[in-house]
């Protein structure tokens, strides 16, 4: 027997995900259901993967699959029966098209390099401090590293705080390339890159952030991002 809040987020999951092809963040779940606080939207998740009605799958990017419905929900007419409900396994991406990940799939590890700013500039990228599999084709070629996001500044862009950013290494970028960029020799920073004139803007995707201008020569980009990976517990 499901809670009443449980009901309406599995439902909201399954629902999202068929429309979609994106499982809804944290963030909308919590608006969905008028909840205070993202913790909430976490208790309700556990309750729901607890009594078997989802799963999260580990090392997989923003994945939950939705393995039953309640019968109530079929008995409505509102979804599929569960035991005609396949499962709803969603890859995140920046082109809006979810995947459902083979389990055949060849997968990389990538070196998690640290914390990433999307807010105020921290200390420079740190050595690895784990590796992460990541599926082979959310990469394509080159180098790549990992970082987690520390901060709020690029949500507009769908980057949120405790995300695990995929970086291609490289040092040059173009305009409206979301960037690592070392400021400095010291800061590093998530941000997209606006060349303007002789100089660098460094923007944020949240209004509450102002864009930081620099001389080309005290920014050096460090990658570019590729994916994004991002976890439920």
């Amino acid at each position: 027997m499901l809670t009443r809040k449980q009901h309406e987020l599995l439902l909201f999951i399954h629902q999202r995900i068929k429309e979609t092809g994106v499982s809804p963040s944290f963030d909308e779940m919590k608006g969905a259901l008028s909840l205070a606080s993202k913790s909430g939207v976490h208790r309700l998740i556990t309750a729901l993967e607890e009594r078997g009605f989802i799963r999260r799958l580990a090392h997989r990017a923003r994945a939950l699959e939705v393995l039953k419905l309640p019968e109530s929900a079929a008995a409505e007419g509102t979804e599929e029966k569960s035991a005609d409900l396949g499962p709803n396994v969603v890859r995140a991406d920046f082109t809006g098209q979810g995947a459902a990940p083979s389990e055949e799939r060849g997968t990389i590890d990538v070196p998690l390099l640290g914390r990433i700013a999307a807010g105020v500039p921290i200390s420079a990228i740190q050595h690895e401090t784990d590796r992460l599999p990541v599926a082979s084709d959310m990469l394509g070629n080159g180098e790549h590293f990992a970082l987690e996001v520390h901060g709020d500044s690029m949500i507009e862009a769908g980057i949120l705080d405790g995300d695990t950013v995929l970086i291609r290494r490289c040092d040059s970028a173009d305009t409206g390339d979301i960037v690592v960029a070392l400021v400095d020799d010291e800061e590093a920073t998530l941000k997209k890159l606006r060349k303007k004139g002789g100089s660098v803007a460094l923007e944020a995707a949240n209004p509450e952030y102002e864009t930081r201008i620099f001389p080309p020569h005290r920014v050096k980009v460090q990658g570019k991002l590729v994916g994004l990976l991002r976890s439920y517990h």
